[in-house]
């Protein structure tokens, strides 16, 4: 990763944890082809749920567009929602929000997660 990056990373990470309040971190692993998203529980080192577009169910179609990152962002939300997670903080690392990132988030807020 670039330097540029990794200091966009730090400087997200940071405001998630000043901001974080007892929540749990919505992590999300942007690659050329696949999207990724896992709930984090800080203070215990453990994650929760986790989805992706990596999945044999979610490979069906393309798994590196938009649509793709809807459908994990859904995902990840009702896996939250199943284990009693509502209330998340989100870490987009050090992407950009915008384009999968933002489609992924808007998904997971519709699918009843709150941040």
């Amino acid at each position: 990763m670039s330097k540029l990056f990794d200091r966009r990373k730090s400087r997200t990470r940071y405001r998630v944890s000043q901001n974080a309040a007892g929540r749990v971190r919505l992590s999300v692993f942007r690659s050329g082809k696949h999207i990724y998203a896992q709930i984090v529980d800080d203070t215990e080192g453990a994650t929760l749920a986790m989805a992706s577009s990596n999945e044999k169910e979610s490979r069906a179609g393309k798994t590196w567009n938009v649509e793709a990152a809807s459908a994990v962002g859904k995902k990840i939300a009702q896996r939250a929602l199943a284990k009693g997670v509502k209330q998340v903080v989100f870490d987009r690392g050090g992407y950009i929000y915008h384009g999968r990132v933002k489609a992924l988030a808007d998904a997971a807020r519709e699918g009843g997660l709150e941040f």
